[in-house]
C-alpha cells in the first residue's frame, strides 16, 4: 500500500484575461497580445501580464518616473507636466516603441 499524494496544489493558476469588462482595457490586451506574440521582446509579455492583474495587485509608481499609465489623476497630471514630463497611454507607448526599447518597467 502507498500514500495518497495530494495533487490539488500542483496546477499553476494565473489569469489568461482581465476580469474587468472595460472595453479599452480589453483593446490594450488585444494589442499587447499581438505584440508579445510577434516580437521577441520580453517587455510586451510583462506589460500583458500586468494588464491582467487586479487593481489591488497593480503596483503604484513614483510620479517622478511615471511616463505611461492606464489612467492619471488630475493632480498627478499637473505635477508631471509642471516637472517637464510627458504622459502616455499604453497604446501611444506601443506605437512609439513596439519592442519597449529605452523604457523601464517599474513596480512598487
Amino acid at each position: 500500500q502507498g500514500i495518497d499524494i495530494r495533487h490539488d496544489k500542483d496546477r499553476k493558476v494565473r489569469r489568461k484575461e482581465p476580469k474587468s469588462q472595460d472595453i479599452y482595457l480589453r483593446l490594450l490586451v488585444k494589442l499587447y497580445r499581438f505584440l508579445a506574440r510577434r516580437t521577441n521582446a520580453p517587455f510586451n509579455r510583462v506589460v500583458l501580464k500586468r494588464l491582467f492583474m487586479s487593481r489591488s495587485n497593480r503596483p503604484p509608481l513614483a510620479l517622478s518616473r511615471l511616463v505611461c499609465a492606464l489612467r492619471v489623476t488630475r493632480g498627478a497630471r499637473s505635477r508631471i507636466l509642471r516637472a517637464g514630463g510627458s504622459i502616455l497611454t499604453f497604446d501611444q507607448l506601443a506605437m512609439a516603441t513596439p519592442k519597449g526599447k529605452g523604457t523601464v518597467l517599474l513596480s512598487g
